[in-house]
Formats: structure tokens, C-alpha cells, sequence
């Protein structure tokens, strides 16, 4: 079931809205950014995320098939959601930090399901060999 969550960066400059259901899954993935950046998302449609504060703050990195906008407070360095269109996952989606969810309990957040993806070898509909280090 959906349930409405805030959430925002380490500083508190960007501060958004989510309506999301943890126990409905999230991902990580392999790729080089995920892995640096160590990376947990949960996938929204556009109609479920709101940004309440700090368009202002928010600067913008995208690499490789720029199909991601990866976004991040210019203030304090956290990246609490990307955006972007992939086709194949429906179009348009925000992926939220779930690490950057306000008020989500340590139980939730280790009940919560994870995907992985290899999108170091842009097999995204493949696992990883090895995952633990995600």
C-alpha cells in the first residue's frame, strides 16, 4: 500500500513529497555511479513525487546515455532522487534515495525488498553476480 513520505538532503535546502510502498521493492544496481555513491532507489511515476523546496539548490550530473538526470544539493552534496525516461520501465520516473526518507524506520527499510541490476554491463534485466558489496 502507497503511503506518503517526505524526505530531503542532508542540509534540509531540498525537501520533497513521495507516495511510495517500500515492501513493493527497490533497486540497486552495479553500475559505476551506484557503486560510488552506494545507491538505494525506489522507482516512482512523475504523478507520485512532489519537490516542496530547493529547485534553486539542486544541480545537475548525467553521464554515459544521459537518460538520468542524477540531482544532488549544491549546498551539502546529497543526491535525494534522480530523474529521467527510459522506455522500457514506462517513461518518465523519479528515483528516490530511500536513504534520504524522513522518519522511515531501520525495520521498514530492512523489510523492504532490493532488486539489483547490472547496469555495469548494461544487462539491466540481469542480476549481478556478486551483490553484497551494493
Amino acid at each position: 500500500m502507497k503511503k506518503s513520505h517526505t524526505g530531503s538532503c542532508h542540509c534540509g535546502e531540498v525537501r520533497f513529497e513521495v507516495d511510495l510502498d517500500l515492501s513493493s521493492g527497490t533497486g540497486k544496481c552495479n553500475c559505476s555511479f551506484c557503486t560510488k555513491q552506494r545507491a538505494w532507489n525506489a522507482l516512482v511515476p512523475p504523478q507520485d513525487f512532489r519537490l516542496v523546496q530547493g529547485e534553486e539548490a539542486l544541480s545537475d550530473y548525467q553521464f554515459g546515455s544521459r537518460v538520468g538526470r542524477q540531482l544532488f544539493c549544491r549546498h551539502c552534496g546529497v543526491r535525494p532522487f534522480a530523474r529521467g525516461y527510459i522506455e522500457e520501465i514506462g517513461g518518465d520516473y523519479f528515483a528516490v534515495n530511500v536513504a534520504a526518507l524522513d522518519g522511515v524506520s531501520a525495520a521498514e527499510l530492512g523489510s523492504a525488498p532490493v532488486r539489483y541490476f547490472d547496469g555495469r554491463h548494461n544487462n539491466w534485466q540481469a542480476e549481478p553476480e556478486e551483490t553484497a558489496h551494493l
